[in-house]
This record gives C-alpha cells, structure tokens and sequence, in this order.
C-alpha cells in the first residue's frame, strides 16, 4: 500500500474516533449503531455516509471484494432525518426520466388557485372581461421573409413572436417546416408596428436566444423587463432527451419568453392599460410531442391579464393558435381573411383598452403606495391616441 493511501487511513480513523467523541460512544465500532448503518453483513463491506470514496476503494482493496454496483441513492442516504430517503429528485430522474417538475403541485390553470377564491374569481372576471372586448380572430399567411408587416396599415398594443428557431431542431427534433435563424428574426419590422406604448413577448428558445433576443429587443425598440420561463414536464412520457447538445451535460427542460417594453409605462398611472401582479413569470406544463413547436396556451392568458390593450398580433402563428382578440400570422397558415380596413374599423380612440370593472380593481394585487400618499381611486377609463 503506498505511503499515500496509509495516509488517507489514518486520516479516517482520526475522523471516526472524533465522530465516536461526539456521539458518546465507547468505540469506533459502535459508530454504525449510533447512525443507522449497522446491518448483518460484516461492517466493511458497506460504505457508510462519512466515508470518501477512496476510503471506499481502500476497504474494498482490503477485503478483497468486488465491485459494487449503486442502482440508486438508497445507500448513500442512509442516516438522513427525512422519513421518505427517497425523495432526491435529481436521483429519481436519473433512475427513471421523471423530471423533477413533475411533482410539483397545482400547476394548472384549473386548479392553481383552488384555495384562493378571491384569486379566483378576479381571474374568472378578467377572462369573461376579455371574451367580451376581443374582436373576431382574423389571420393572414404570408412569407414573412418577404412580407412587409407595415402594409398591415394598423399599430399593436401587444405582439407575440413565436420564431421557428435553428435551435429547436437539436433540441427538439423539428425538420418539417424552414427554420429561421436569429439575423433573419432580427430583420423583422416589429418596432413599425408597435404602438407608442406597447409590449412584445419574444420566444428565444434555451441557449444562445437568450442573448440574442435582448439584441432584437434593442433593434426593434424595445427594453427588456421581463424574462417568462417555460418549465417543461414529461408526466406522460417520461424518459430522457432524445437529442443532446454537443458536449452537453445536463439536459435543457425548460425555455424563455422575453417581454420587453416600449414607451413609459408605470403601475402607479397607467392602470388603463397594464394590470400588473396578477400572474407570475414561470410556466410549467407538460413539452409538446418531439418534433412539435407548441408552446403552451398559458402564454395567452399572461399577456391578456397583463395588457388591456385589445390589439394583440401574433408572429409565427399556426392554425392551432388563432384566438379571438388575435390577429395572427405566419407561413403555417392554411388560410386568410384578415381585412385591415375591416381590423381597423374595430377600434376607435376610447375602446383601445378592454376597460375594467369596480369589482375587478378591488380584486386584483396592487403595488403599495408611496410612504404619505393614500392610494388613489379607480380611473375607468383613460385611453390615449396613438
């Protein structure tokens, strides 16, 4: 045995009989007894909790054992003060490919707020808010690589960009449709068809979209202040990643919207057009099938809570996402009726914004007020030209 490894010995034998110190007992061997490790087997055999794993191989050097093959993470959690040892996550995944945010609980739209009624209702009064003020949904197919979005002729309060991204062909399988890459989404018009003050929400994928949907916020006008995360689950298909990255180690579950915002908007004078604190920022809802590029519909739901201006484009859209109160485009598209004198006609100075109820303002969250000044009453209606 090198002089090395007679080192690391001594080393763990001083640290069992300070540990035997601490716990009040006579020796060394009556360590496993005190830490629930003790088992019929002779006592060198199984690694215990405050071995190395060169302690480990030294005793299995000396006993001339074979090789152990760990299954899962029940050995090494012997001891822990949790009556359920098994509820490591990481570990359940790696035993299993049921990823950690499956267990997460009340995730869903129908059950978030069970035990928040008035949350629940506020949300109810908004959605039946927002079906009455939505206009019929209209769509137009087009190429957007030689589309002008200005003869479009009309402004957005809110616009959603949904980009077939390079970046989802290596991480999620996607070859059936032309992908785009992130100097052509930076050519995109968005900023000439934004009104004064308006929102965009920007699907920039897991990687380097990150940085690169900040650069086309900044291009189009935009200030980023918001980053929504799409935490995806795999309840009904679980397993791991079918495609990797390059030289990747972990695997990416989980995908960004970026909000920015052009103008000035503030929570403190601007209730006519934003409602803030009424969702949160973060997702989490089972990955669409591999190969598809679905985002989940909550996405919908944040913005429409959010903004309560009722011109709402989305970009990239497909037959599966046209929505009332939506105008929708994208090469996907399998038709076309949107008319701009028509989309226009829906909108004049003093119904630009969905409007708000006493009920609704009384509900939802609001922002404390500054130290001495008490907070003001509701504005019904405060719209602006554009």
């Amino acid at each position: 045995m090198s002089d090395t490894l007679k080192e690391l010995r001594e080393r763990s034998q001083k640290r069992k009989k300070l540990l035997a110190q601490t716990f009040g007992v006579s020796n060394v061997a009556e360590l496993r007894q005190v830490l629930g490790t003790a088992e019929e087997e002779p006592a060198k055999k199984v690694p215990i909790l405050s071995h190395t794993p060169t302690e480990i191989l030294n005793e299995k050097e000396e006993n001339g054992t074979d090789s152990v093959v760990y299954k899962d993470s029940s050995t090494f959690l012997k001891g822990t003060q949790s009556s359920n040892p098994h509820n490591d996550y990481c570990q359940h995944f790696v035993d299993t490919g049921q990823r950690p945010q499956n267990f997460i609980r009340d995730v869903g739209l129908a059950d978030r707020f069970e035990e928040y009624p008035k949350l629940r209702e506020l949300i109810k009064l908004k959605d039946d808010l927002i079906a009455q003020t939505a206009t019929p949904p209209m769509f137009l197919k087009c190429d957007l690589e030689t589309f002008n979005i200005k003869d479009l002729n009309n402004k957005f309060d809110v616009i959603l960009v949904e980009p077939p991204l390079e970046e989802y062909q290596r991480t999620m399988g996607v070859t059936n449709i032309k992908l785009w890459s992130w100097d052509q989404v930076m050519q995109l018009d968005i900023g000439e068809v934004a009104a004064s003050r308006s929102f965009v929400f920007l699907w920039c994928g897991s990687s380097e979209g990150l940085d690169m949907g900040r650069a086309c916020l900044r291009k189009w006008g935009f200030r980023r202040c918001e980053d929504i995360s799409w935490i995806r689950t795999n309840i009904n298909s679980p397993g791991h990643s079918k495609n990797l990255e390059p030289k990747a180690i972990f695997q990416r579950t989980k995908e960004h919207c970026l909000m920015g915002i052009k103008g000035t908007v503030r929570r403190s004078t601007d209730g006519d057009f934003i409602h803030a604190n009424v969702d949160i920022d973060l997702i989490i809802s089972e990955e669409p099938e591999y190969g598809s590029l679905e985002k989940p519909v909550e996405i919908f739901h944040i913005i429409e809570h959010f903004c309560l201006g009722r011109r709402r484009l989305h970009v990239f859209g497909r037959d599966s996402t046209i929505r009332p109160g939506w105008l929708t485009l994208g090469p996907e598209l399998t038709n076309s009726n949107f008319n701009p004198d028509l989309y226009a006609s829906y909108f004049t100075p003093s119904t630009l914004t969905t409007g708000c109820t006493e009920r609704i303002e009384a509900l939802r969250p609001k922002s404390p007020p500054p130290k001495g000044k008490p907070r003001t009453s509701f504005n019904r209606a405060r719209p602006r030209a554009r």
